[in-house]
């Protein structure tokens, strides 16, 4: 079972929006030297929504190859059409993910038992170990956890990522099926609150500028270690909120170049960071000494 800290990993671009792949195979390379423990591929802070379908499975396969079974890899393969996430989910195990992290339908607002049906067919066509991934502040739609509970029995069906940030929810979710399936946090800063609960670790946006304090901070909570947690935690504050100053992944791109590992591209309709953002962002990852 993945513990630990797990980046959600920026998709590198050139100005034109083209995919910077030497960057891409540095940033794996990096991750796994500072201690990442695994690699989120084409989730929302890779930008899946905006790649092409060669083009997202193509991240997948070269995150793969460069972390050559270093790090386990993730792949973001969810949508809100079925059989395109069927699609991508079959690409993504042809290439060598070792699981795959489905989003909630976004858009179409599926009623709880549409949840319920995606998700079985999704696991009854492709055998690989899915992450469940609840974000209702991107998708409009809520994964309640008793929907999660009822997802819990599918073999296939191996984890979810709870990126609320409610605690009170967390304890719920855990407390219905932490015996049956790995809890993972989607919120930095509620994290390690989420993991001294119980849960297994935490999808990181920080982690892409800081995976060696985001490492820690996850190994402190997973030991017990609530107090050492806390105050690093505290610490790592101002740089949780700089990463979401606008909408992810438009501050953490802008961080990754200004720490000269990636290039200006975004696609749009996102956009590069405000230039009357820019100096928070700036001042938060001089603080860490990370530029």
């Amino acid at each position: 079972m993945i513990t630990g800290s797990i980046v959600a990993l920026i998709t590198p671009m050139h100005a034109d929006g083209s995919i910077d792949w030497d960057n891409l195979d540095n940033l794996v390379n990096f991750h796994i030297k500072e201690g990442t423990d695994a690699i989120v591929a084409m989730g929302t802070t890779g930008e899946s929504a905006t790649l092409e379908a060669e083009e997202h499975i193509g991240v997948v396969e070269r995150v793969i190859k460069t972390a050559a079974g270093r790090r386990p890899v993730i792949a973001g393969t969810g949508a809100n059409n079925t059989s395109e996430a069927i699609e991508l989910t079959h690409e993504a195990k042809r290439v060598g993910a070792d699981a795959c992290l489905l989003v909630t339908p976004y858009y179409n607002k599926p009623p709880q038992r549409g949840l319920i049906k995606h998700h079985e067919a999704i696991a009854a066509a492709v055998d690989i170990p899915q992450w469940l991934y609840n974000v209702p502040g991107r998708t409009g739609i809520d994964m309640l956890p008793e929907t999660i509970a009822a997802l819990a029995d599918i073999p296939q069906i191996t984890a979810v990522k709870e990126a609320t940030g409610d605690m009170d929810r967390a304890r719920k979710v855990i407390e219905l099926v932490g015996d049956r399936m790995a809890v993972y946090s989607g919120d930095d800063a509620t994290a390690y609150e989420l993991i001294l609960l119980g849960g297994h670790g935490n999808v990181s946006v920080t982690a892409n500028v800081a995976p060696a304090l985001m490492h820690q901070l996850c190994m402190l909570a997973l030991d017990g270690k609530a107090d050492e947690a806390r105050a690093l935690n505290e610490k790592l504050m101002n740089l949780h909120n700089a990463m979401f100053v606008e909408a992810n992944p438009i501050p953490v791109k802008w961080a990754v170049e200004r720490m000269g590992r990636a290039g200006p591209g975004v696609r749009l309709p996102l956009v590069p960071l405000d230039e009357r953002l820019q100096p928070k962002v700036e001042l938060a990852l001089k603080e860490f000494g990370i530029i």
